[in-house]
């Protein structure tokens, strides 16, 4: 099991992969990126998250340096690199170095692509058989009230500092909360709440959520399997008082969610609904690769 890098499409080795101290990635967080993860040795949703990955570019007014036909086939290129059994990806595109210091986007004239593949190391069966503990946390994000909202920017330190917090409550997702007392979303998850007439709820996207590619997923997987879905904003109290909760991202999947704060989530164990929607997502990831 190996970890691959690719700069600017050339192949080295983790130990040697190395950027300028003057990218603005490294200087302003001026960069974007996405993860995903393969199955059955293959990227899953390649397609989506490169996307994703191109709007998060024009939001933020960066020009992609390759096709993304040319970045897929990188990508897939690392993965058979790396060897890996299972694999986590991350692509990152950075506005490059500036011809100085400095803000002005325009100084920079080269946007720098860098692909990490690394071992995948999914989280214990634990986490799906008992769930997991999240807290609730309030803070602004970089993109908030901005024309780059909903764009997944390098610059996490928003969440950085939410996820400080989850060593000391012992939990595993700090989950956002907007001034409205509204929970938005996790640190790096999607969340969903089942209520007790078995209708699933998601935030919307102009609550200024991410709009997660394993979100998405889940969302087609759960009405394929006829659960009831409602798009709409999610009060901290509705979800309190949800009979389940759980959290999606893409390394994670689906993590049932079993306490936030003090408060038990129903009996606190993850419900059937989660239970089978995670069986019937895995199921439909397979397949998807496999086609």
């Amino acid at each position: 099991m190996t970890s691959l890098v690719l700069i600017d499409g050339r192949p080295t080795t983790a130990e040697s992969a190395k950027v300028s101290v003057f990218d603005r990635g490294f200087l302003y967080g001026d960069s974007v990126f996405e993860t995903l993860r393969t199955y059955d040795g293959r990227p899953f949703a390649l397609e989506q998250h490169l996307n994703r990955l191109a709007r998060s570019a024009a939001r933020v007014f960066i020009e992609l340096p390759v096709s993304l036909a040319q970045l897929g086939r990188e990508i897939a290129s690392a993965v058979v690199g790396a060897g890996n059994a299972e694999s986590y990806v991350r692509v990152s595109i950075t506005r490059g170095v500036g011809e100085s210091l400095g803000l002005d986007p325009g100084l920079a004239r080269h946007p720098l692509r860098v692909v990490i593949v690394t071992p995948l190391k999914s989280p214990p069966a634990d986490v799906y058989r008992d769930g997991v503990t999240a807290i609730t946390h309030h803070a602004a994000r970089a993109t908030d009230g901005s024309s780059a909202a909903g764009a997944k920017l390098g610059n996490y330190l928003p969440a950085v500092l939410a996820s400080r917090a989850l060593g000391a409550a012992g939990a595993a997702e700090a989950l956002l909360v907007d001034g409205r007392g509204a929970v938005i979303e996790g640190a790096t998850s999607n969340v969903f709440a089942v209520l007790s007439d078995g209708t699933l709820v998601t935030p919307p996207e102009n609550d200024g959520i991410l709009l997660g590619i394993t979100r998405e997923t889940a969302l087609s997987v759960a009405a394929q399997l006829g659960i009831p879905i409602r798009i709409e904003s999610l009060p901290l109290g509705a979800l309190l008082g949800a009979s389940e909760v759980f959290i999606s991202s893409s390394i994670r999947e689906l993590v049932p969610v079993v306490r936030v704060d003090s408060t038990t989530i129903g009996d606190g164990r993850p419900g059937p609904i989660t239970q089978r929607l995670l069986s019937h997502f895995r199921e439909h990831c397979r397949r998807s690769v496999s086609v």
